[in-house]
């Protein structure tokens, strides 16, 4: 099998190099698929549980590339679709039920929930051990003190494109001034975390942060995940510097983009990730390596 590290991102460019989450997905799909093998050969399949409440039309998008990602590798998923009426303790007793169920390793609550319910009080709920978004303060604390858990997966997606272009470049985050657009318990906090364990001086940047244009330019990696179209201007962009884009955006031409002004920021940028095909199929693929992972923990069976 062809190693993430050993994959061609191409050797002479005009442009940035694309970080292409697609071609990355893909081989850590196939990793996590043989991983997934060896847990079967222990009689131990790997099971994601996964709750959609409502009929958000984005949600059902998601969860369809997550059940149909299952597949692919070799995940037994259970999919429980419940109506935008269900209530917190309806929601929360399901939650248990998955929690007390040994054939399930992982459980997923799509976000975001109708109103009603309280997210948090959701997410608290879920063991931390089957938490393979991520999300429970327990395994957010785990990374903050720099130990081994189940990490957001947008964020460890992200870290995974880092070493892959790293390894065929000769990048590192570490000693690098990073700068995280954004400080959500999905995305922007993990990030951050992840890249001051990874030896890089990050700064945090949100939407009281003065000077964001600024800050951005004194960057060597700036990870942009404000939830706000086209935010960073591509002239903002540092020149050298790798940019990951976790935005997207439903445009008024029926077109996608990023929280990055991409066709300005590629002609400064070493590398850039493309929306969409870039996180959003490392988000995906991670969900499978963090299934994996739980099974792997739960049930004493190695994968590495």
């Amino acid at each position: 099998m062809t190693a993430l590290a050993d994959m061609d991102l191409g050797a002479a460019r005009v442009f940035a190099v694309n970080l292409d989450g697609k071609a990355m997905a893909a081989l850590l799909r196939a990793e996590v698929k043989q991983q997934i093998g060896r847990l079967a050969v222990g009689g131990a399949t790997p099971g994601l549980a996964v709750a959609l409440v409502g009929d958000d039309p984005a949600s059902q998008v998601y969860v369809k590339g997550k059940v149909k990602a299952c597949e692919e590798v070799g995940i037994a998923s259970t999919l429980r679709k419940l109506p935008d009426t269900t209530t917190q303790d309806e929601l929360l007793g399901l939650v248990d039920a998955w929690n007390a169920d040994p054939a399930v390793d992982g459980i997923l609550v799509q976000l975001p929930l109708p109103k009603g319910i309280d997210q948090r009080a959701v997410i608290d709920r879920i063991a931390p051990t089957k938490d393979v978004d991520g999300f429970h303060p327990h395994n957010l604390g785990l990374l903050a003190s720099g130990r081994p858990g189940l990490v957001a997966c947008t964020p460890a997606g992200v870290m995974r494109m880092l070493s892959v272009y790293g390894k065929a470049y000769g990048w590192t985050p570490a000693g690098k001034r990073a700068v995280v657009i954004g400080r959500s318990i999905t995305v922007g906090r993990p990030m951050s975390l992840l890249l001051t364990n990874a030896d890089a001086t990050v700064t945090v940047c949100h939407s009281r942060t003065p000077d964001l244009a600024g800050r951005i330019g004194e960057a060597d990696l700036v990870v942009a995940a404000a939830g706000v179209p086209q935010l960073v201007k591509g002239a903002w962009i540092k020149v050298g510097a790798v940019v990951i884009d976790v935005g997207i955006h439903r445009m008024a031409d029926g077109g996608l983009c990023g929280d990055v002004e991409f066709d300005a920021a590629r002609l400064r940028a070493a590398a850039i990730s493309p929306v969409p095909g870039g996180v959003g199929p490392m988000t995906i693929a991670q969900l499978m390596r963090n299934c994996a992972l739980a099974a792997s923990a739960r049930r004493g069976i190695a994968i590495d």
